[in-house]
Parts: structure tokens; sequence; C-alpha cells
């Protein structure tokens, strides 16, 4: 996954590394052109297209600080100089000539920027110096060396001097500081990340120990009503918020998916606890899981930890009567599009037929059918079976959780 200030400091290291070598380029073409005018007694073409490229590029730059499109200023440049080195190339002596390297250094500026330019501006050059040593074995001719035969070594050294200024003075300089500078941003940001992630822990054990509170005085709250039907209601309130908080318990226990829970140990946890809860440390109720090592977010576990709950509350209480033996059974698989199959539901005495979440007075019941649309799903009855079970299809959520209607 990108990282959006990581990603804005990149790019403005890269505009500071093509704007700081457009104008030294310039500046140094310029230098090159008058050199090569008064000095070496270099006239006509080559001259003229050193200035003509600097000042056409010196434009280009100015221009970029309107327009703010690094793409368009950095092409216009790469083209500009590629062009320019063909012109120089052709009328310094063909394939011979020692402004030829100059060429590998747009390659170089192009893998610099991205590999993509860098692989398309490879291709352009080879396909130049391909073009150029058919040229030179063909009698067709563009134009003529200019260089006068005194200052061929004068203009070969000039030409190495500008290749290595460029590569070293100018790219390698910048690349240096460049480097220096993501260095240090990457140890910053490294450094919030850190305080984030710690910070988010934090939030998820202030919630498990909030919930954990709020399970704590319902706990107290039912044991001081001689109702017991009431007390029943509190006790799967309580249960309710026990489901929750185990999914934040984990959260806050993780090193890494900070926003991803192992569904297999929360599940075999809350079954657990629910089993112990309604029958004791009686181990008559067995548990048969089949689940694969699927981490799922924090929006989609809440919600079917809550139906897990509600399904197995109701299967112990009122399927598993007494003491009696019995079994439930979780599986889960994985479906095409992010999408999830449940299998849930015990082997007690079940309820009829015409019993559904439209026409029952039962929280819990309504709650399963509303928490399976809340995960953008759908949940029937297998009847085929003895006891009671469920077929749960329902798609990983990504979004906020939101409360059930």
């Amino acid at each position: 996954m990108s990282n959006p200030i990581k990603d804005r400091y990149r790019l403005q290291d890269k505009v500071d590394l093509i704007l700081k070598v457009n104008y030294n380029s310039s500046l140094f073409a310029i230098l090159f052109g008058i050199v090569c005018y008064s000095f070496l007694n270099i006239k006509g073409v080559i001259p003229y297209t050193f200035i003509g490229f600097a000042v056409i590029n010196i434009l280009n730059t100015v221009l970029f600080k309107s327009h703010k499109k690094l793409v368009i200023t950095y092409n216009l440049t790469s083209i500009l100089a590629m062009a320019g080195a063909i012109i120089v190339v052709l009328f310094s002596g063909g394939i011979q000539s020692p402004f030829i390297f100059v060429l590998a250094i747009v390659v170089f500026a192009g893998y610099v920027t991205t590999q993509v330019y860098g692989q398309f501006y490879l291709i352009i050059n080879l396909a130049v110096l391909a073009i150029l040593f058919l040229y030179e074995l063909g009698d067709f001719r563009i134009g003529t060396n200019t260089i006068p035969e005194e200052s061929k070594n004068w203009f070969a050294f000039l030409s190495a001097v500008f290749a290595i200024y460029l590569l070293g003075g100018v790219f390698g300089r910048n690349l240096l500081r460049a480097h220096h500078k993501l260095y240090k941003s990457r140890n910053e940001i490294q450094e919030r990340i850190q305080e984030k992630e710690t910070l988010l822990k934090e939030v998820h054990h202030r919630v498990k120990n909030n919930l954990q509170t709020v399970s704590s005085l319902l706990s107290m709250q039912s044991r001081t009503i001689d109702d017991e039907k009431i007390s029943n209601l509190i006790k799967s309130s309580q249960n309710r918020v026990v489901s929750m908080a185990m999914v934040h318990e984990m959260l806050y226990k993780r090193d890494d998916y900070l926003s991803k829970i192992e569904l297999r140990p929360y599940v075999k946890e809350l079954c657990e606890y629910l089993v112990r809860s309604v029958k004791g440390n009686s181990d008559q109720v067995k548990v048969k899981l089949d689940i694969p090592d699927n981490k799922l977010s924090i929006d989609t576990v809440i919600p079917l930890g809550l139906i897990i709950n509600e399904t197995i509350t109701n299967a112990l209480k009122y399927g598993i009567r007494d003491d009696g033996e019995g079994e439930i059974e979780i599986s889960l698989r994985k479906l095409l599009d992010n999408r999830y199959e449940m299998y849930l539901g015990d082997n007690g005495v079940g309820y009829p037929e015409d019993v559904n979440s439209k026409n029952t007075k039962s929280l819990g019941l309504k709650l399963i059918y509303n928490l399976a649309r809340q995960l953008r799903g759908s949940i029937t009855r297998d009847y085929k079976r003895k006891g009671t079970y469920y077929r749960m299809v329902f798609e990983e959520v990504v979004e906020e959780f939101n409360s059930v209607d």
C-alpha cells in the first residue's frame, strides 16, 4: 500500500532534481556553445544547437512554475536533449563523435525519474545509435563534420567534461542529496507510524477495558434481580458486550495487522466463553470448528461475532437442554469476489419451522438476520438436519461499523 506522505516526499525530490539538472545543463550548454564559437572556431550548427537548447530548456523550466506538470517538463527536456545531441553528433563526426555519450545521459535521466521512462528512452536511443551506424555505412549525408582539425581534441575533451559534469556534478550530487533527504524523511515517517500504531493499540486497549467494565456492571446488575427472565436478558446483553470486547483485546495483542483479526482463534475463544457462561464447566457440549486461517476486518468480525454469539447462546439455552450432550458446529469457506460462506448450528431440539425473524419476538433471532444483511449477505435455515443449522453467505466489510437497525 502506498504512503501519501512518502509519495509526496519522493515527488518533491524528483521535482527538485529535474529543475536543478535543467538549470545546470542549460548553463553549461551556453558556455559550451560560446567556447565552441569563440575559441574553437566551430561555426554554424553546433554552437547554435547548444545555445538554442539552453534557451528553450530554461523557458521550459520557467513554464513549469505555472502549469506544475512535471511529466511535460521532463519529457520536453529529454526530447530537446536527445534532438540536440543527435544534431551535434551528426555535425561532429557521426558515430565516432565523442558527444555521442550524451545520449546515454538521457537514458540515465529517464531511469532516475521512473523505470518506464528509462526503458522508453533506452529503446529510443538504441534505435538512434543503430540508425547513426547505418547512416555512416551509407553514402547519404545530412551534414559534414564541422569540427576543425585543430579543435578535435579540445572538442572531445569538452564533450567528456560535459558528460562527466552532468553525471557526477549534477545528477550524482543531487541524487545523493535527494537520497539523504529521503532517508531522513523515511526515519521521521517511520517514527510517526510507530507513534500512530502505539496510539491505535492503546485505543483498542481502552475500548476493551471499557467494554469489560460494562460487562462487569451488567453481571453485577443481573445478580441483584430476582426476576429470572430479566436477569437472562441482562446476561444476554453482557455476552454481546464480551463478544465485542474480545475483538479489541485481540487487536491490542497483535504486533502486525492492527485492523485484521484471525477468525479461528477468535471464534474458538468466544465459543469456549459462551459454553462456560451458560453450561458452566460441563464437558457435555462439544464445539467443532472448521475455519481456515483467515484474517478479516474488524468491521466484519464484530457483526459476525454477534451472530455467532446469538446462535450459540440460543443453542445452549434452548437447543441443548439441561445437562444433555450436544455438538455445536461452525465452518467457514472462502467464495469468489471476497465473499464467504459460514455454516453454523447445533444438533439440539431445534425450534418450529414456522418461526422466523418476522413473526418472532426473540431479539436474538432478529439480530441474526439483521446482522447478516449488514454484512451484505443472507442467512437461511437448513431444515434437513436435526437441530438448528444456518447457512450464511456474507462479504468482508471494510467500511465503518454501523449500528444495527
